[in-house]
Parts: structure tokens; sequence; C-alpha cells
């Protein structure tokens, strides 16, 4: 101890003054660092919502999901990506997915079947779900760094990925994709889907063309985002008889008893309603006949 400590009071009112503003001192500290966050438990769960603050990975108990079955009309993109996601659960070469298209016709509902599918086959490791939002696309570095190194195999999904004017975050995306030093672990793969094939505005990409002195250059940075996926699938609007199909599956699966040609006429009265075909409507449309008929969706 040195001289001055030794001449300072270890009791009394000094010391009290003292022991109170290190211990406001010590608290002030504690607040503006961060505690390190723990270490996700992937065995809690098969799939997860990042948060990045604190920096954590929620355990989803049960995920929102319809069987792969019953994704009607959209049986080509539904094989190629299912076929994509196997080979990567086995460990072999597959390609970042983009799922782009049409509202509602289950770009995001496949995505989450396909995971559900083959994890429920029991063949293989099970594949580990992470859905990381839109707007936090930029911390995509900083959840690479918690997965990596986990024995864990994980598709990382965004829903509705699109990129507005002055939106740089895409930077991020293009990095973790391909285009970063250490690129995409072999562990991760990256699923998105949009309704933009390019994720961004075509008034964005023409005024980008119409302003820039060499508006090729100008253009490419953004459009190559999409390049980084290697599977593009493409969702178009259904025709009446792929939205019919999409009807009269969920009425088999369900066992919803009505008369056939009942069921075709209210469902494209309840699809001219809704200004159009669409997976989506014709869940909704299940929803209200089933409620009519006080049989519960399970």
């Amino acid at each position: 101890m040195t001289q001055g400590a030794k001449d300072f009071p270890q009791t009394g009112p000094d010391f009290q003054l003292l022991s109170a503003k290190l211990d406001t001192l010590i608290s002030l500290i504690a607040r503006a660092v961060p505690a390190q966050p723990s270490a996700p438990d992937f065995t809690s769960a098969d799939a997860f919502v990042w948060q990045p603050q604190p920096g954590e990975l929620s355990p989803v108990p049960k995920v929102n999901r319809v069987e792969l079955e019953l994704l009607c009309a959209v049986s080509r993109v539904r094989d190629l990506l299912f076929e994509n996601t196997m080979r990567f659960a086995k460990g072999l070469p597959a390609n970042n997915a983009l799922l782009w298209g049409a509202r509602g016709m289950g770009k995001s509902s496949l995505v989450k079947a396909v995971h559900g599918h083959i994890n429920a086959s029991g063949s293989i490791p099970a594949l580990k779900l992470i859905e990381i939002h839109r707007e936090d696309i930029d911390t995509l570095p900083s959840l690479m760094k918690i997965i990596k190194a986990a024995p864990h195999r994980f598709i990382i999904f965004c829903d509705d990925l699109s990129f507005d004017h002055d939106d740089t975050s895409y930077k991020s995306l293009k990095a973790v994709l391909e285009g970063g030093i250490e690129g995409r672990p072999e562990n991760v793969i990256f699923y998105a889907t949009s309704n933009r094939r390019h994720l961004l505005p075509r008034d964005m990409i023409e005024n980008e063309r119409s302003t820039a002195i060499n508006p090729a250059e100008a253009v490419e940075e953004k459009v190559s985002l999409s390049d980084r996926f290697g599977l593009w699938l493409g969702f178009h609007n259904c025709s009446q008889d792929d939205y019919l199909e999409m009807v009269g599956g969920y009425v088999r699966h369900f066992g919803l008893e009505i008369d056939p040609a009942a069921l075709r006429a209210e469902a494209l009265e309840w699809s001219t309603t809704r200004g159009g075909r669409s997976g989506r409507v014709a869940f909704q449309y299940i929803q209200d006949l089933a409620g009519r008929l006080g049989k519960p969706l399970t």
C-alpha cells in the first residue's frame, strides 16, 4: 500500500462518501459495457429468431407452417428447393436461394415446409432454421460469428427482403453471401423471399440508369446482389384451376365435408371478392369454411 493510501482514513464520512462514489462509477461502467451473451443452446429447438440486441438467438418451440404436400401448383419450385436443401443437409454443395414473385403464392411457406419435412424424416442430423428480419441484415456478420463454429447446419431465412433508396445494408448481405474474405461458412445457407426479382424497386434501377455517367456500372453493384443467389425460384399468379386445386387439397387434408359443386362456387366467389387468386386466398377461404362447419384446422 502506498503512503497516500495509508494516510487516507478507512472509516468515517469521507471514506463512506468515496465508497458510494466508487459504487456509482462501477454501476455506470456496467451499464455502458454490455454483458457477453451466453452461447446459444441449439439443442433446445430446430428454429430460432435472431435478436441483434443483445445478440441472442431466441428459440421457437413451434414453427407456424403447413405440410409440404399441401403446397399445390408450385410443384416444380417445391422440388427444386427441397433437393437443394437436402443436398445442403447432407453436407454436399448447395446454392443460396431467392424465392421471388407474386404475393401469397407460398414463398415463405415453402421454406418452412421444406425445413420441417427434412427434419421430420429423421434420416439426417436436424437442420436449424434462423429467421433474420429485413431491418437487421446489417448485423449478419455478428450472427455468422456465433454459428460458424457450431456443430450444426443452418438455414438463415429472411422473409420479404428488399432494399429501398439510400439503403446500404445490402452490402453486408453481399459480403456474407460471396464477396467477403471469409465468404459464406460451409455450415450456412441463405434463403430469402421477395416480391422483387432484383430486390430493388424498378424506379430506383431506372433512376440510377438515367442519372449516372456510366449507367451500366451504376446499376451493376445493386443488381449484382441477386446474382449471389445461385438458385432463383419464380412464383407467378395462379390460374383458376391451380387455385381450385389448392382449395381441394386443403379440404381433403382437413376432412371438410362439402358438396363439390358448392365448394367450387364458394371458392370462386371468395377469390372474386378478394380481387385475385393465390395460395393465401385459398387458405383464407378454408379458414372461413372450417369456421362455418364448426371444425378446427388441426
